[in-house]
C-alpha cells in the first residue's frame, strides 16, 4: 500500500552550529517544549488578569508569580518525565547501565512521569507561597494541552512513537533517521532513508496532537471561559485528568507498543491480558488519571460555588 499522506522528512534538527570545537543544535523536541511551556506561561498569565473567573472575583496568583512557578514546573517536567521512563518502560536496562539515566539526549520521556513531577512541584510551590493548591492546578491544566499538542506534533516529525500497522486511507509509512553511513543502507548521517519493507501505519502521534490538544484544549477553555468551571477549584483539573486518560487510553489502540513489551506470543504489547484483549501500558498509566479525575470532580462538585 502507498502512503496518502507523505512523511514530511524533516531533519530532528532545526539548525546546529560549532562553538569552540562543539555542536549546539535546536531541535523539534526542544522547540515543541520551549513552544509550549512559554504559551502555556502566556495562558496563565493572562487568566490571572481576569479575576472575575476565580473564586471571590480574586486570582490565586500574582502575574508575576506564575514566571516563579514556571521554573519549577520545567524542572518537574524534565525530571518526572526521565525517571517515570526510566522506571515505567525500561527498568532492567538502566539498572544495567546506570550512568544512561542522565543522558535525556538520547530520548526517553514519560508523559505519565512528567505529569507526577508537575504535580509534586506544583504542591511544593503552592505549600511554600500559600497558594490555593486546586486553583493553581487549574490554572496549570488550562496550559497542559498547548504542550501536549506540540509535544505530539515534535513525535510526528521525529518520526517516532507511530502507530500500528493499517490499511486506512490515510496510513503512511515511517523512515529512518541515518545516523551510521553503511548500516543497513544507510546512506548519509542527518537523512532519511527507507528499508523498502517498511509497514503502513497508524500517525497516531496526529492522533494524539488532536485528541490531547486541541479537543481537550477546546473543551477546557470552554468550561473555564463560558461554564464558570474555575470558580469551583478542581473542576478543570478534574476534566484534563480524566480527558487526557480517555484520549490516551483510546490512542493506545492505534498506537505501536514500546518494543520491549512485544514479543512473538504478545505481538500487541500487553502488559496485561493476551492474544487481542488486554491493557498495554499506557493504558494502564491512564486508568488511575481518570479515577483521580473523576474524583476530583465529584469532589468540587459536591461543593457549591463560591460566592462572588
Amino acid at each position: 500500500m502507498q502512503a496518502v499522506i507523505p512523511f514530511p522528512e524533516l531533519s530532528p534538527e532545526i539548525f546546529s552550529i560549532s562553538l569552540f570545537g562543539m555542536e549546539f543544535a535546536l531541535r523539534w523536541y526542544a522547540l515543541a517544549y520551549i513552544a509550549g511551556l512559554l504559551l502555556g506561561w502566556r495562558l496563565v498569565v493572562a487568566l490571572m488578569k481576569r479575576p472575575a473567573l476565580w473564586p471571590q472575583n480574586r486570582a490565586p496568583m500574582q502575574p508575576r508569580q506564575v514566571e516563579d512557578l514556571l521554573t519549577w514546573v520545567i524542572l518537574g517536567v524534565v525530571i518526572g518525565g526521565r525517571l517515570g521512563f526510566v522506571l515505567f518502560y525500561k527498568p532492567g536496562h538502566y539498572l544495567s547501565n546506570p550512568g544512561e539515566i542522565l543522558a535525556v539526549w538520547q530520548g526517553g520521556m514519560s508523559f505519565h512521569g512528567g505529569l507526577i513531577g508537575v504535580v509534586i512541584a506544583t504542591w511544593l510551590w503552592t505549600g511554600k507561597h500559600a497558594i490555593a493548591r486546586m486553583s493553581a492546578a487549574d490554572a496549570l491544566a488550562m496550559a497542559a494541552p498547548l504542550g501536549l499538542f506540540f509535544g505530539r506534533l515534535a513525535n510526528f516529525i521525529n518520526g517516532e512513537l507511530w502507530g500500528r500497522p493499517s490499511d486506512v486511507a490515510w496510513a503512511m509509512k515511517f523512515p529512518t533517521m541515518c545516523v551510521d553511513p553503511g548500516w543497513q543502507g544507510c546512506p548519509v548521517p542527518g537523512e532519511w532513508f527507507y528499508y523498502g519493507n517498511e509497514i503502513a501505519r497508524h500517525p497516531s502521534q496526529l492522533y494524539e496532537a488532536a485528541l490531547e490538544g486541541l479537543v481537550l484544549g477546546a473543551v477546557l477553555l470552554w468550561l473555564a471561559l463560558r461554564r464558570g468551571a474555575l470558580k469551583r477549584p478542581g473542576i478543570v483539573a478534574g476534566c484534563f485528568f480524566a480527558g487526557y486518560g480517555i484520549a490516551r487510553f483510546i490512542v493506545e489502540y492505534f498506537r505501536q507498543a514500546d518494543a520491549q513489551f512485544i514479543t512473538p506470543e504478545n505481538p500487541i504489547g500487553f502488559v496485561i491480558g493476551q492474544g487481542a484483549i488486554g491493557v498495554t501500558m499506557g493504558q494502564l498509566l491512564s486508568l488511575p488519571m481518570i479515577l483521580l479525575g473523576l474524583a476530583l470532580i465529584a469532589h468540587a462538585r459536591r461543593r457549591p460555588p463560591t460566592p462572588a
